[in-house]
């Protein structure tokens, strides 16, 4: 079973994209800001991030960055969603980004593209 960490700190947000990826069939761990965020990723690596931009205490672009430095997590996908445009940071520390509202649909396809090598098995 496929794992993702859902990082965002609107309840409401989470419960949707929680409920879209448990009926895609993944095991779900949630965090609401960037640190508890770390404190999960201690406790499990995941398949997949999905993490909401803006956030108090430790935004998603930080959370990327941070992620990005550490070889057990820099080959896992980072999907960075936001209300606004994505931060011109070139190279991005992410993998995909997406525009809230998230279209569901479109978070699986996304999902679905990333490279194979770096997600586990269904």
């Amino acid at each position: 079973m496929r794992s993702v960490l859902l990082v965002d700190d609107d309840v409401d947000s989470l419960l949707a994209l929680r409920f879209v990826f448990e009926v895609h069939d993944y095991q779900v761990f949630v965090a609401q800001n960037g640190n508890t965020a770390l404190d999960e990723l201690s406790k499990h690596l995941p398949d997949l991030i999905v993490t909401d931009m803006e956030m108090p205490q430790l935004d998603g672009v930080e959370l990327c960055r941070r992620l990005k430095c550490y070889p057990a997590f820099a080959c896992v996908p980072i999907i960075l969603i936001s209300g606004g445009q994505p931060p011109a940071i070139t190279p991005p520390v992410w993998d995909a980004f997406l525009t809230k509202p998230v279209d569901f649909y479109q978070l699986i396809a996304v999902t679905e593209q990333l490279p194979t090598f770096r997600l586990g098995p269904k």
